[in-house]
């Protein structure tokens, strides 16, 4: 079975952290208030999206099969390792060699990997499969 997916990883450098601008109160999507110029607070995305500092890491999506779950080709993939493999997560699996991600499927007596597309088959775990889940999805950072 050839996935076909590679995952390029990333570990998060937490102790070289930086802060951003922040808009709290969102920005409007009408017309502009001149006395809201840049009076935002600071945030470090790192920080928000990351709950468990060691057992998180990134990875960069390749491939389409999970657009209907909202993770594009090249979309930024935060993983969290400590969170438990369960039913209808979203997981970074390393399946006979090699990476894939997809959406766990627990059903009576089976474990399936979905796509979130169509064009793509579900991957029935067996007997002889060697699976290891990697980590769970918790974010996606996209690029518009």
């Amino acid at each position: 079975m050839s996935l076909k997916s590679k995952l390029t990883f990333f570990k998060p450098d937490f102790e070289n952290s930086r802060t951003l601008p922040y808009f709290e109160g969102g920005i409007k999507a009408g017309f502009p208030s001149p006395a809201a110029d840049f009076e935002g607070t600071q945030i470090s995305l790192d920080k928000v999206l990351v709950k468990n500092f060691e057992a998180t890491f990134y990875a960069k999506a390749d491939g389409i099969s999970m657009i209907g779950a909202g993770i594009d080709n090249g979309d930024i993939m935060v993983i969290d390792r400590s969170i438990e493999p369960t039913d209808g997560k979203i997981a970074v699996c390393f399946i006979d060699g090699e990476f894939t991600v997809k959406r766990i499927k627990v059903e009576k007596n089976a474990l399936c990997l979905m796509p979130e597309n169509k064009a793509f088959q579900p991957i029935k775990i067996e007997e002889d499969n060697k699976l290891v889940i990697w980590g769970i999805v918790t974010y996606v950072i996209k690029s518009v």
